[in-house]
């Protein structure tokens, strides 16, 4: 298998380790396919949900229909599968809240969890564990947009991952995921929860990218590596919203710059109504056949099925895998930075060559331009989005945005022009502050990945020190950083002093 399965990943990056992962390193992983699909074709009647207003509601039947949800579950192992999902997709409290269950939030996803570990460990054997994924879907809210604030869906999907997390999951799965600020915030969701719980499990993390080639808001596969490999995820991948074929060009992306193993579970197919039904266009054949290329050809590791796929479509994919080996994969990650949209990489050639030149817009700066300042202070937003979008026109590849003032609440300045530039500026951002409220408060609006300007080592590093809690912030954000060669003796002014 190729390098990039080592215990120590890539270039020295440290991968968690777990029975799944460990699985993952060593051969094909195969996940189940859609509940949905399934849950269909039972022919299931109000009774089953309990009451007409939970009718069509699968996240109940975890406590109405164990015994249904665990026979799901029981097919798709069955048929092959090495893991599969909890019935949990729709089970954050947001969404469970439309249909007043909102206060059984962790509650319901154990059900969940508790069905699925059992049945899983049915199945296991010392040779061959089965595993099971925690499901996370998106939810409804659009965090980008502002539909729901970085910090609530934050703490929404710790909340459902608890529950998930004492049920026995062996990895969540963020999976469905338009919007790379909700994959931020359900990956630090996630990484509270196991602080609460004790357990750490890894994290498996898949955006849907329509048929525009795009997410839901314009980003790019390349600004979704990118954002994405700086949270630190132990598995990225694709899933749902289209069939395998209009995939491989992102999977082809992946493969090439992916230091971590790639999932993907796609659709049977695009869809289509067919006597008022929803019909998925690929056979299990055709299915199965372009998996066995993205293994073949693009080093993938993990394979499954999302909407439109059934047992027998993994029966056949299971059949078809069991003696394939992943392509050796020796990915050359590109280090950058993203917007919302795209990447902006930070790094020469291959060959060696110099580095790419990047301009820097210093205007939306208000301790640099009294238009910026004057804006800012008059509340004008518009002219402060228009004085970004102007920079990007005149060639900047990134944007500066420091709305330090005295006498003025930083944090909430940068709240009001960060969750605009975040979608209304194409390029990456560089938050500048000597604030780290400040800069945190910009953080919680940029699904891309920012630069934070700065850390320096005036007051040392120990913990608390501002450069210890920069680089917290760093760490938790997906941020890259901006270091000024300062100590507690002031600025470094020869070489052996800026070395050290």
């Amino acid at each position: 298998m190729g390098p990039h399965l080592g215990p120590t990943g890539i270039l020295g990056r440290t991968m968690s380790s777990s029975p799944y992962l460990d699985a993952v390193r060593d051969r094909v992983v195969i996940f189940d396919g859609a509940a949905g699909t399934w849950l269909q074709q039972q022919d299931l009647s109000m009774e089953d949900y309990g009451t007409p207003e939970l009718e069509g509601f699968p996240e109940i039947l975890n406590e109405t229909r164990p015994e249904l949800i665990a026979q799901m579950h029981r097919e798709y192992l069955e048929a092959g599968a090495d893991v599969v999902e909890t019935n949990s997709f729709g089970g954050m409290r947001a969404t469970l809240g439309e249909y007043g269950l909102g206060e059984r939030t962790e509650e319901l996803n154990e059900m969940a969890a508790r069905i699925a570990r059992g049945v899983a460990d049915e199945f296991s054997t010392p040779d061959r564990p089965r595993f099971v994924a925690g499901s996370i879907g998106p939810g409804t809210r659009f965090a980008s947009l502002g539909h729901v604030r970085y910090e609530e869906l934050r703490d929404q999907v710790a909340e459902q991952a608890r529950g998930l997390l004492r049920g026995g999951v062996d990895l969540l799965l963020l999976e469905t995921q338009f919007d790379l600020l909700g994959i931020k915030a359900g990956m630090n969701g996630c990484r509270d929860a196991m602080a609460a719980v004790g357990r750490e499990v890894p994290i498996q993390t898949q955006v849907t990218i329509e048929l525009t080639g795009r997410m839901l808001p314009g980003t790019e596969i390349g600004a979704a590596l990118v954002a994405l490999d700086a949270m630190r995820p132990d598995v990225i991948g694709l899933n749902c919203a289209t069939g395998p074929e209009e995939m491989s060009e992102h999977i082809r992306h992946l493969s090439a710059h992916s230091r971590i193993p790639i999932s993907v579970l796609p659709n049977a197919g695009l869809p289509s109504v067919v006597d008022g039904h929803m019909h998925y266009d690929l056979t299990a054949e055709q299915f199965v056949d372009f998996h066995r290329r993205f293994i073949t050809e693009f080093g993938v590791n993990v394979v499954g099925g999302c909407c439109g796929t059934t047992p027998e479509y993994i029966r056949q994919l299971a059949e078809a895998v069991a003696e394939v080996e992943p392509a050796p994969r020796h990915p050359h990650f590109e280090h950058g930075v993203a917007s919302i949209y795209s990447p902006v990489l930070l790094e020469g050639d291959d060959t060696g060559g110099a580095s790419n030149l990047i301009m820097i817009g210093e205007r939306t700066n208000a301790n640099g331009s009294n238009k910026f300042r004057e804006a800012m202070l008059a509340a004008d937003w518009d002219t402060c989005v228009a004085m970004a979008k102007e920079q990007v026109k005149e060639g900047s590849h990134i944007i500066d945005v420091c709305v330090d003032y005295v006498g003025r609440d930083g944090a909430a300045d940068m709240d009001e022009i960060a969750q605009r530039f975040a979608t209304q500026s194409s390029v990456p951002l560089v938050l500048d502050s000597t604030e780290p409220e400040v800069l945190e408060a910009g953080l919680r609006w940029l699904g891309g990945r920012a630069i934070l300007n700065s850390a320096n080592l005036e007051d040392g590093d120990a913990e608390g020190s501002r450069a210890d809690r920069v680089f917290r912030l760093a760490k938790e954000y997906g941020a890259a950083v901006i270091v000024l060669l300062i100590d507690e003796e002031g600025q470094a002014r020869d070489v052996e002093w800026k070395m050290r």
